[in-house]
């Protein structure tokens, strides 16, 4: 397996979040690896581009090896902010642009190359040729190693794909948002053998309290006992028994909630228990 089966996600590390500091970054990193999370997801907008720079200098503080862990990051999106002279929020998928993207993360990350990088959104504007000649590029110049998108649809997909290999489409899914179960995303990576990643694993069932959650809430709560699990191990177990082999990407800063996370992977939900919690998430029977 190229990349951990759960995956630390690190948009709220920085400035963007929790704010942490070099001790602290340096210390949930190590937490991670020493329990079997050794992908890191990152974007360069994160903390508005200033996120990969202070997770490099606590790896570069740490005593982890670069071949102990996988750093993932995604480039395209153009915010606005001070360290960006953007008029308009925007994507941009040149040749150039991609090239000089990876560049950068590789200096703030303080690494030689990403195991993966990403195209953090599709553009309407995003010419494929131009897209494979960078990732062609970048790949014989050993800077990165698997190339993939985020939040690509299976035309999307097609399309880049006939001009390349893509190794992992992004996209979020949890049991309040998998439509891609049915819009023929899952099926169309599955047939086309491109892994799945999933952020905003859990959803919004605890951000959300409305008559979706509340179901699931209640469902959760009757299956608890049964697994001797937490209803956050449940939801991650539910997304887990997929077929695809989605792997998670898991934004807790929390060491015990990493901990669960991480002991969720043990979970192997009965079947009829699967259909019960997706009935109560979408409020009727399956077909």
């Amino acid at each position: 397996m190229k990349y951990s089966r759960l995956i630390a996600g690190t948009m709220t590390w920085g400035s963007w979040g929790k704010q942490l500091s070099n001790k602290e970054m340096e210390a949930l990193m190590n937490f991670c690896v020493s329990n079997h999370i050794t992908t890191f997801d990152h974007a360069d907008i994160y903390g508005a581009y200033t996120t990969e720079a202070d997770f490099g200098k606590a790896f570069k503080s740490s005593s982890l090896k670069r071949e102990d862990l996988q750093l993932i990051s995604k480039c395209g999106i153009q915010e606005l902010s001070d360290n960006r002279k953007n008029k308009v929020k925007h994507y941009n998928y040149s040749k150039d642009h991609i090239i000089c993207s990876v560049e950068d993360s590789l200096k703030n990350l303080e690494t030689d190359y990403l195991d993966l990088l990403l195209l953090h959104r599709p553009s309407p504007l995003m010419v494929a040729e131009d897209i494979a000649e960078a990732i062609t590029v970048l790949k014989k110049d050993g800077k990165i190693r698997d190339f993939g998108v985020s939040n690509f649809t299976p035309s999307q997909m097609d399309m880049i794909g006939l001009r390349m290999d893509i190794d992992v489409n992004q996209i979020e899914f949890s049991i309040t948002e998998h439509s891609a179960m049915y819009n023929g995303t899952l099926d169309f990576m599955t047939t086309s053998g491109i892994k799945p990643m999933a952020w905003s694993p859990l959803g919004s069932v605890f951000k959300d309290d409305n008559e979706q959650t509340r179901r699931i809430h209640k469902q959760l709560g009757e299956l608890m006992d049964k697994y001797n699990a937490t209803e956050d191990q449940l939801l991650l177990a539910w997304i887990l028994k997929h077929p695809s082999g989605i792997h998670p990407v898991i934004g807790t800063t929390t060491e015990k909630r990493l901990k669960l996370a991480v002991e969720a992977a043990k979970i192997e939900l009965e079947l009829e228990d699967w259909f019960l919690i997706l009935q109560a998430a979408q409020g009727h029977n399956v077909p």
